[in-house]
């Protein structure tokens, strides 16, 4: 009774004790200790602060189950995870994902599931979270476990990811939307301003998705978004997506079935780093694929606390490279072997060579403006958030 008697002293008043009680909790455990009393709260909330790594969810094995595999994924493993999450990018295959009816009769049933999806999968995340949610025709995603688990290049089949961003002491990370307005063919550019991606001078990257990129003036609108973004001291990277299924800052609405328009992420903070490098048509086998990341290597962007971004057009992947599957992610995983890399495969490619640590970049365009826009091509992309002792693993 005695011992039972001074455990509970300490567990009620030495806060070192508790605090490093609790460090073992994931971050749901976590918050439920939290109720315990004020100082195990105030415990709760010094843990929370120092964890700032990023954490993802996977979803790779397809199942019976009614739901999505990353809607399952996600509702078992955010019991085990520890960041809480304030920003959320997922990707999850559009077959899948939407359904796979084929016939026009059953258009709203695929319409309805893919709501039903999207609307599953926010409801498992914290309230006040920032989630965008993509469909693409394929997924590039890293297993669960560690960094250094191979990435996979899945074309075909169910499976997803979900990226948790929590609070990075430093970073400002936030969700942006524009839709083509039909009655006007000019975009208003003080709305670049309003989503803090112009006049920010913290700006790093902007991650763009492009969506109904088959509709009539998709393209045109994409270059109203891209062009003036287009700066030295900016990384641009993306692609065209099937379609977005999550927004929550646009109250959980996704588009109208016949919109078009760019929906995306933007990292602000002057401790982050970034690089691209684009494979072009001519990266056709593993010779030319690994000196494109011997390109992305040398930009020296440091790989703690880093992730990987691949955005490729359908039409690479295996059939590219004459049936060798994984080409491009077994590449990227030979010069970076603890960055774990996420992406998709998709309708068009955002992105080229550059490098943004300070005003450097990888290469002098002559004040000839990089084309970004492309087709049939690759975008690797590295992001660091800098380094702090709470990221240290």
């Amino acid at each position: 009774m005695e011992s039972a008697a001074k455990g509970s002293y300490v567990l009620a008043n030495l806060a070192e004790v508790v605090e490093r009680v609790l460090g073992f909790l994931p971050t749901k455990a976590l918050l439920r200790a939290a109720c315990v009393c004020r100082l195990w709260r105030e415990c709760a909330r010094r843990t929370l602060r120092t964890r700032q790594r990023i954490a993802w969810v996977s979803a790779l094995e397809p199942g019976p189950a009614e739901n999505h595999a990353l809607v399952r994924a996600l509702a078992r493993e955010l019991e085990k995870v520890h960041v809480l999450p304030q920003t959320v990018l997922y990707i999850a295959d559009a077959e899948t994902f939407s359904g796979h009816e084929e016939c026009h009769e059953q258009k709203k049933a695929r319409k309805r599931n893919s709501k039903e999806t999207a609307l599953a999968l926010e409801k498992l995340l914290p309230k006040r979270c920032q989630v965008l949610g993509l469909v693409t025709p394929g997924i590039v995603v890293t297993p669960m476990g560690s960094s250094s688990n191979q990435p996979q290049e899945i074309e075909e089949g169910e499976a997803g990811f979900a990226l948790l961003f929590p609070k990075i002491d430093g970073v400002k990370i936030h969700t942006f939307h524009f839709s083509k307005d039909v009655k006007n063919r000019v975009f208003d550019e003080s709305k670049f301003a309003e989503a803090g991606l112009k006049n920010n001078p913290d700006l790093r990257v902007v991650l763009l998705f492009g969506y109904n990129s088959w509709k009539t003036g998709a393209t045109r609108f994409l270059h109203q978004i891209v062009n003036p973004l287009n700066e030295k001291s900016i990384i641009l990277a993306g692609g065209q997506v099937e379609s977005f299924t999550s927004l929550t800052s646009e109250n959980n609405h996704a588009q109208p079935g016949d919109a078009c328009g760019v929906v995306g992420l933007a990292f602000s903070g002057p401790q982050i780093q970034s690089a691209t490098v684009l494979l072009d048509q001519d990266v056709a086998d593993e010779r030319t694929a690994e000196a494109a990341m011997q390109r992305l290597k040398a930009a020296n962007i440091p790989e703690h606390n880093t992730i990987g971004f691949m955005f490729a057009c359908v039409g690479r992947g295996y059939r590219h490279y004459k049936t060798k599957r994984n080409m491009e992610a077994d590449a990227f995983r030979k010069f970076f072997p603890n960055v774990p890399l996420f992406g998709f495969f998709g309708h068009g490619e955002i992105g080229c060579d550059r490098i943004v640590t300070g005003n450097f970049v990888l290469r002098e365009c002559n004040d000839i403006k990089d084309d970004l826009l492309h087709g049939y091509t690759t975008v690797m992309t590295l992001i660091h958030l800098g380094s702090t002792k709470a990221n240290q693993a």
